[in-house]
């Protein structure tokens, strides 16, 4: 009889944690501690721990009790779409700074298109930590 109840609990699928939403979250919004809870079930794909849910930014509208994913969270953008942002091009000894207009939302890490205001023309550059954006000749290693 041991037997038998030893199989059976070694049988049973392990529960695990999931990450639901405590109400409505927009799209864009920043998600804090408040707006998430653990809940005492496996739910295929939710994110299982709040330290990669809490601080991020929702990509899409999360509704209340339902599961939070990778794919709905990303980290917050830096640069709102029609935001100044000062242009950055540097190489071996030059730097030169300018003002530009983002054509896009983005975060540190992302290309973005911007307007330079001086010239009116339309570049990609690279979102820094900062908020400023580099163009030109970015450094990739």
């Amino acid at each position: 009889m041991r037997a038998l109840a030893l199989i059976a609990v070694l049988a049973s699928p392990a529960c695990a944690d999931s990450i639901v939403a405590t109400r409505t979250i927009r799209a864009q919004a920043v998600i804090s501690s408040e707006d998430i809870a653990m809940v005492d079930a496996d739910i295929s794909g939710a994110l299982s721990s709040p330290d990669l849910a809490v601080g991020m930014e929702a990509r899409v509208t999360l509704y209340a009790g339902r599961p939070l994913r990778q794919a709905d969270v990303s980290v917050p953008a830096l640069v709102k779409r029609n935001q100044m942002v000062t242009l950055v091009y540097q190489t071996a000894g030059l730097s030169i700074r300018t003002d530009g207009r983002a054509l896009e939302r983005g975060a540190a890490g992302d290309f973005i298109h911007v307007m330079n205001l001086s010239s009116h023309l339309t570049i990609q550059g690279l979102v820094a930590p900062d908020g400023s954006v580099s163009v030109g000749p970015i450094n990739k290693g």
